[in-house]
C-alpha cells in the first residue's frame, strides 16, 4: 500500500526581487516602513512615490535629497 504525500506548494523567488524594487503607495505598511527606514514622514513618502514613481531606488534618493 503505497502512500502519497502532497507535493508541497512550489514557491518561486521570480516575483519578489521584482516586488522588492518597488513601493506601493497605497499600501500602508510599505509606506510606513520606507518611512521608518528613511526617518521621514507616510506624507513625504506618498508624495516621493506620487512624483517620482513607484521605484524604491528613485523614492529613496528624492527622500534623501528633500
Amino acid at each position: 500500500m503505497a502512500t502519497t504525500k502532497k507535493a508541497a506548494a512550489k514557491t518561486s523567488a521570480r516575483g519578489r526581487k521584482q516586488d522588492r524594487a518597488r513601493v506601493a503607495g497605497g499600501q500602508d505598511y510599505e509606506v510606513g516602513y520606507e518611512a521608518r527606514k528613511s526617518g521621514r514622514s507616510a506624507s513625504a513618502v506618498k508624495k516621493a512615490v506620487k512624483k517620482v514613481g513607484n521605484s524604491r531606488k528613485k523614492v529613496e534618493r528624492k527622500l534623501s535629497r528633500s
